[in-house]
């Protein structure tokens, strides 16, 4: 959690996110590294704010996509689904690894709800913006069997959400 507008969707969530799809990490990273592609899960507060925030800041605008975070000779167009309902919205992004294979983003939102999220198995997960704890719970289980990472971008501006508070209380600051 940190302050409002310190860059914490770019250079924390969206980042992270490249480095391990791409698998090219800089020569300074000493967090974790993939070395195969991953399956990736990616979710904000709606449809529309997932198109607008996440999927503009690593793909570019929809009229000059490649010009995002992901670099424009990582990211497979003809790989990525379109969303339903939504304009220039993607369901998922297809990203080249390094190891030669493809990493798959799907793009959620949280006004789907918990279920969106149940019945796969993701190596990682970014929230941008609080989510509702079930939904957080439910992504967590996700992760399980691949020992996955999950990573978190929010101003806590709603307040002690149970979100908020099952971290603090986790680190016994409540």
């Amino acid at each position: 959690m940190a302050g409002n507008r310190v860059g914490k969707t770019e250079s924390g969530g969206g980042y992270e996110t490249v480095c391990h799809a791409t698998g090219l990490y800089p020569e300074w990273w000493e967090g974790h590294r993939f070395e195969r592609p991953i399956k990736g899960l990616l979710s904000g507060d709606t449809g529309i704010t997932t198109r607008d925030i996440i999927q503009k800041k690593l793909c570019g605008d929809w009229d000059d996509l490649g010009t995002g975070l992901i670099p424009g000779d990582n990211l497979i167009i003809e790989q990525c689904t379109r969303k339903q309902g939504i304009p220039e919205a993607y369901e998922s992004i297809a990203v080249k690894h390094v190891s030669g294979g493809v990493s798959t983003l799907k793009l959620r939102s949280y006004e789907q709800g918990r279920k969106i999220f149940q019945g796969t198995e993701e190596d990682w997960i970014w929230f941008d913006e609080e989510c509702p704890l079930d939904v957080y719970e439910e992504a967590l289980i996700r992760t399980m069997t691949t020992h996955g990472l999950t990573v978190l971008t929010f101003t806590p501006l709603s307040g002690l959400t149970e979100l908020v508070v099952s971290f603090l209380e986790s680190v016994g600051e409540l």
